[in-house]
């Protein structure tokens, strides 16, 4: 038997230990190996990742990077969590979400989830894309109120949801004490949604009953999703939220209650992304802001967030829908990790439509699995200590103050939906992340890369559509739209053609040569619905004519090495031409070839260079 020595394990104790610069002077002679003459701080920029909030992603983190103050779990300022246990006592509660409008199917699919790993409902109730008040009793037959939590979305008939379900849990014979959930009051949130006028008068008077005697009920949510799915950045989603508990804290307090009983009768809601470390930060941050704010109005310990974090929609892709498990698995991390009391995974299939039986149960699967065979929930704040996590927290946490503050200083939330100050922000934060998309600077796995154009498509019931006042409310925005919008004009082009708009790669010398930009081009153009000829697997000048005009494509792509490009692309594109080609497109960077009428390379806009060649095609 092995036996360690007292002082345990001194692992590299016979080291000495190395300082910064001399790791950024290794780091300068990998950079020279790669043409890049650039010394010390510079060194570790070039390395540096720019991320949304003007944050940075550095190579190396040190200890020197932890900010003093973040303080234990279930203390002040709870940015290692709400709860000194976090979720070890029995990991987080998994909340499925259900939009069914039918109480009967609802019942059917909400019985389902509940004996098979969820432990609380959410639910929309009222209105077109809800189920009515008066169908909630049928919805929630055989569900034990007093054992699973139901949150719900209201909308504009709160007052008419809220008496039905705590009519039904009076039925039930559960004491008030007992009732547990949310109401799910978002006047503002409503308003960023709908475009009306917010009314906190119903909100008021339910935080009022709830605190009276529902202490399990929490009456307000703060709903950070509308700016999340408008484009917002995780900054500015935490400063809006912030805006928002703020105006509620005055409302409340303004209408008798405490600081610590209206901060009670909050929860919290954020979008979780495939960004696994942006979603912890953005969780850990968004707890240290509410204390502060807890803080300043006279009640530290009445800071400690509730949060309900929901895996992100603009992330879900219509395209190549199985990758979205892969999102919705490391959003859910993400949110475990970043301490959430709820989590609700949409189901991979949410942007097609309802989800049928095997895509909810693939979403509660997710959370089941991190918890029971990844054991993530038996560590409090798993996250706490690491270097590049604390920073992270530290520079969100500042971006989204300072956007906090400006919004105040517009007036409020209220003010700045009206105004038109918020959708003129989350609309230049989205224009901005576009042209990323645009370029494939943010990948889209299935969709702006490797896209697969025989997969058949998924399909699915349509989900009923959330109505929105005349005024309108702020946009939805998706990942995908863009090359979606490529690949729909392509399936039309399918349909009444009956092939697909098609490229033909002309590519020049042996494989070894030209495979590496033929492989990006032919990415590229499956990514608008444009399907790469590739036959022969190699062309010149004398063969290149009749290997176009057997492919039936009217545009072209040359690829090879730089090298071969100035031996042969120029005649290739002359012979090209004269055979017919309408556009002929070169693999590389932009250069001085006779003939080109454009490049494709890493970086370039992909949607304008795929829009352009199905213009040309007559792709409508």
């Amino acid at each position: 038997m092995t036996v360690l020595p007292a002082d345990g394990l001194p692992l590299a104790a016979e080291f000495p230990d190395p300082s910064h610069e001399q790791w950024q002077r290794l780091v300068e002679g990998v950079l020279r190996k790669s043409g890049k003459e650039v010394t010390g701080t510079a060194a570790e920029q070039a390395l540096s990742t720019t991320l949304e909030d003007g944050l940075t992603t550095r190579p190396l983190y040190t200890s020197n990077d932890v900010s003093p103050g973040a303080g234990l779990p279930g203390f002040a300022p709870f940015t290692r969590g709400g709860r000194a246990e976090g979720n070890t006592a029995g990991g987080w509660d998994v909340r499925q979400r259900h939009t069914l409008t039918d109480p009967a199917r609802l019942n059917e699919a909400v019985l389902a989830d509940l004996e098979n790993g969820t432990t609380s409902l959410w639910l929309t109730v009222g209105g077109p894309a809800g189920i009515p008040a008066s169908g909630l009793a049928r919805a929630l037959d055989g569900v034990l109120l007093d054992l699973a939590p139901v949150a719900l979305d209201a909308g504009a008939e709160l007052d008419s949801v809220a008496q039905e379900l705590l009519r039904i849990a009076e039925k039930q014979g559960v004491p008030g004490e007992a009732v547990r959930g949310s109401l799910g009051a978002d006047p503002l949130g409503r308003a960023a949604r709908t475009g009306t006028e917010p009314d906190f008068d119903a909100a008021i008077r339910w935080a009022q009953v709830c605190d009276a005697g529902h202490p399990g009920l929490r009456a307000l949510t703060v709903d950070a999703l509308p700016y999340h799915e408008a484009g917002g950045s995780a900054a500015e989603e935490l400063g809006f939220s912030l805006a928002t508990g703020v105006a509620y804290l005055r409302a409340l307090t303004g209408a008798g209650l405490s600081v610590e009983a209206a901060c009670a009768q909050l929860e919290f809601r954020f979008a979780a992304t495939a960004d696994q470390f942006l979603t912890i930060a953005k969780l850990r941050a968004a707890r240290l802001l509410w204390a502060r704010v807890a803080e300043v109005c006279g009640s530290l310990d009445a800071g400690a967030q509730r949060q309900h974090a929901v895996t992100s929609a603009v992330m879900m892709t219509r395209r190549d829908p199985w990758v979205n498990m892969l999102r919705t698995t490391l959003a859910c991390l993400g949110a475990g990790v970043g301490g959430a009391d709820s989590v609700t995974v949409l189901p991979f299939d949410h942007a097609l439509g309802l989800p049928d039986a095997f895509a909810r149960r693939i979403a509660r699967n997710t959370s089941t699995i991190l918890m029971e065979e990844s054991h993530l929930a038996r560590v409090i704040d798993p996250a706490g200590g690491s270097w590049y996590v604390e920073r992270l927290t530290t520079e969100l946490a500042a971006a989204a103050w300072e956007f906090f503050q400006e919004i105040e200083r517009a007036g409020g939330q209220a003010a700045a939906l009206r105004s038109g100050m918020a959708g003129e922000r989350l609309a230049a934060t989205w224009a901005a992340r576009s042209r990323d998309l645009a370029r494939r600077k943010e990948p889209v796995t299935g969709v702006s890369e490797f896209p697969n154009l025989t997969e058949p498509a998924v399909e699915r019931e349509p989900a009923p559509a959330f109505a929105a006042s005349s005024g309108g409310g702020l946009p939805k925005v998706r990942r995908d739209e863009a090359f979606e919008e490529l690949r729909t004009r392509s399936d039309a082009h399918v349909t009444a053609s009956g092939s697909r708009p098609t490229v033909f790669l002309a590519a020049l010398g042996p494989a070894a040569t030209h495979t590496a930009r033929a492989s990006f081009a032919s990415n590229l153009f499956r990514a608008g619905g444009i399907e790469p000829v590739h036959e022969p697997l190699s062309v010149d000048a004398s063969t290149v004519a009749d290997a176009f005009a057997a492919s039936g494509a009217t545009v072209a792509c040359v690829c090879s090495s730089d090298a071969l490009y100035a031996e042969q692309a120029e005649p290739v594109i002359a012979a090209l031409k004269a055979a017919g080609a309408e556009q002929v497109f070169l693999a590389g960077r932009p250069g001085e070839y006779t003939g080109v009428d454009g490049y494709v390379f890493a970086g370039c806009d992909v949607v304008a260079v795929l829009s352009s060649v199905l213009d040309r095609m007559g792709v409508a």
